[in-house]
């Protein structure tokens, strides 16, 4: 197997070159580069694996892009940023101080299509479900299957090409499952099924 290709992503211009300096020398991954955001649009040309963002340096905004296509592991400092991390399509959240050797096995992982959550943050964000949980209940079958995709961050567009519905569909389903799960937006919606384990990150 290749070894994976990796690109570091983040807001803070020494603490990108710290990270890719820090995962230089492993012989189990190999980082291309260290970019801002703002080199996003780069991505294609370097045909990398996977990417580490450095979520307190970078906003969602400027990696959910991203992570449409390739897998993601967010380093966060504490539980808000990992949720919103995996609102925001992250496969995978590490702490930052997690040292070379976990964040080189998370971004390995998450090339292989597993989901990577820190120990102490995996309880807190997917409890486990009661057998006779009412919110699933709550769901259509339909309802379950956009729920699914709204967690892998895929817009309204792209769920009702996927489902093979139509976009107005699509939204219409956004919107109640949004009523039901009691969330503002999708974010939270995410956040809300994954806490109440309806849905795997």
């Amino acid at each position: 197997m290749e070894t994976p290709r990796a690109v570091v992503v983040g807001g803070d211009p020494l603490a990108r070159t710290g990270l890719a300096a820090l995962l230089a020398d492993r012989s189990d991954l190999a980082v291309l580069a260290g970019l801002s955001p703002a080199d996003r649009r780069t991505f294609a040309t370097l045909h990398a694996d996977v990417v580490l963002v450095d979520a307190g340096s970078t906003e969602p905004d400027e990696w959910r892009e991203i992570a449409s296509s390739l897998p993601v592991v967010a380093l966060v400092t504490g539980e808000t940023q990992a949720a919103e991390a995996l609102a925001s399509g992250a496969r995978g959240v590490v702490f930052r101080d997690a040292g070379a050797e976990r964040i080189a096995a998370a971004l390995v992982a998450a090339t292989r299509g597993l989901v990577v959550v820190e120990g102490t943050l995996s309880a807190w964000l997917r409890p486990p479900a009661p057998s006779n949980s009412s919110d699933s209940e709550a769901l259509t079958p339909r309802e379950a299957e956009v729920l699914a995709l709204l967690a892998e961050g895929l817009a309204n567009k792209v769920i009702a090409q996927r489902l093979g519905i139509s976009e107005r569909t699509a939204k219409f389903h956004v919107e109640s499952i949004l009523g039901k799960l009691g969330a503002e937006n999708r974010s939270e919606a995410i956040v809300i099924a994954a806490r109440k384990g309806m849905v795997t990150l």
